[in-house]
Order: structure tokens, then C-alpha cells, then sequence
């Protein structure tokens, strides 16, 4: 991600090219959005929005078969911890899996290769299921569009939800998220992380780059 540059020494510098380069070292300072404790109720948040939505504490026999699939590396890790959290909240344990988008992605002639992230299929598989994707950033909409075209491979759902973490807008595709966690306002030049204990050692969602207010 680049950094304004600043203004060239000059011996007429005078305090505007100290700004400038005070600015440029504000630029790239990285905020927290949500802390430890709110990513963990955030996520409880989703657990009950997707028991009522899918109506997984409605009487027996009425609520449609719901699986999760998280999208690697963190959304698989999100996928687990809201299966915990619906199973806590109402006594009901969902079949969970990943799905590895590398071949996929629309970039993959222009990117870096990746090393290919496993898929696992969920107990029962998705053919008239009701999948919930699950990821923890959405930006463009490409990996969710991709993550799309990987699960048509493996069968054909009933119905396909997603469910991010953090929404921080910019989409490229008519892609929309049923479940959000937070909505954050972002430049295209700022990069927003979750980082989570299972990967970083720590938990938050922290934004860094673009251009401080």
C-alpha cells in the first residue's frame, strides 16, 4: 500500500513541508475498530441474527437444513466459532466446512501463486441446504463471487447467505452480505485486518493507510 510522498528538502522548507510529512506519518498509523471483547460480541451477535433468520429455534421439522462454510484462512475460523455460539444459544449443531477459492478468483493469471487452502464439505453436503458463506472482510465482492462459483462444484444449495464480520463497502459486484457484523466507512487506500487469536495471537479489527482526517 503506498504512503504520500512528502515534500523534498529544500533549504527554503519552511512549516508547510513539516506538515506534510507529519501527515504522511499519521497516514499510516493503524486505528482499532473493534476490540477483543467486541469481536466476541459481534459474533454472538450473527449467532442469534442467523438462529432467527433461518428459524433454527422453531419448532421441529420447520426450519430448513443450515450448514456453514467458511471462506480461508479466518472465515473458516469465524465459521467454528459461530457454530459454537448457534449450538450454545439453541442446543442445535450445525454441520460446518471450508472452501478453498484459489482456483477460482477472477485474478489468478495476474496475481502471485497461492498456496491452495483446504476444502471440506459438510457433513450431509449442500445439495438443498441452506449455506451460510462466512468471511471475515468484504470489500469488492470478487472472493465472495468466487467462493460462489467453488460451492457450485460441490452441489446445489436450496439457498446461499453470507455472513462477514466487518462490510467496509466498495463493491464491484451487486453483492450485499445478509449478515454484517459492523459497517465500516473505508478509503480504497486504507486496509482493514481481523486479526483473531487462532492466527495472530490477538483479537481485533484494526484499519490502516489512506489519509488521516
Amino acid at each position: 500500500m503506498s504512503v504520500p510522498e512528502g515534500s523534498r528538502p529544500s533549504d527554503l522548507a519552511g512549516p508547510g513541508s513539516v506538515k506534510a510529512s507529519a501527515g504522511a506519518e499519521a497516514s499510516s498509523e493503524t486505528r482499532e475498530l473493534l476490540s477483543a471483547q467486541d469481536v466476541g460480541r459481534t459474533i454472538a451477535r450473527i449467532a442469534h441474527e442467523i438462529i432467527e433468520k433461518t428459524a433454527l429455534d422453531g419448532p421441529e421439522g420447520t426450519a430448513p437444513r443450515v450448514v456453514l462454510i467458511g471462506i480461508p484462512t479466518r472465515g473458516t475460523t469465524l465459521a467454528t466459532r459461530l457454530r459454537a455460539k448457534i449450538e450454545e444459544f439453541s442446543g442445535v449443531r450445525l454441520p460446518i466446512g471450508s472452501l478453498d477459492i484459489t482456483l477460482y478468483r477472477d485474478d489468478l493469471r495476474t496475481k502471485p501463486h497461492r498456496p491452495l487452502e483446504r476444502t471440506s464439505v459438510p457433513e450431509g453436503g449442500v445439495d438443498n441446504a441452506l449455506v451460510v458463506l462466512v468471511d471475515d472482510v468484504l470489500f469488492s465482492g470478487r472472493t465472495v463471487r468466487s467462493a460462489l462459483d467453488a460451492l457450485r462444484d460441490l452441489g446445489r444449495p436450496r439457498a446461499v447467505q453470507l455472513a462477514v464480520l466487518v462490510d467496509r463497502g466498495h463493491r464491484e459486484l451487486p453483492l450485499r452480505a445478509d449478515y454484517v457484523g459492523k459497517n465500516v466507512p473505508t478509503a480504497r487506500s486504507e486496509d482493514v485486518k481481523v486479526l483473531l487469536q487462532e492466527h495472530d495471537g490477538r483479537e481485533a479489527v484494526v484499519i490502516s493507510g489512506g489519509k488521516s482526517a
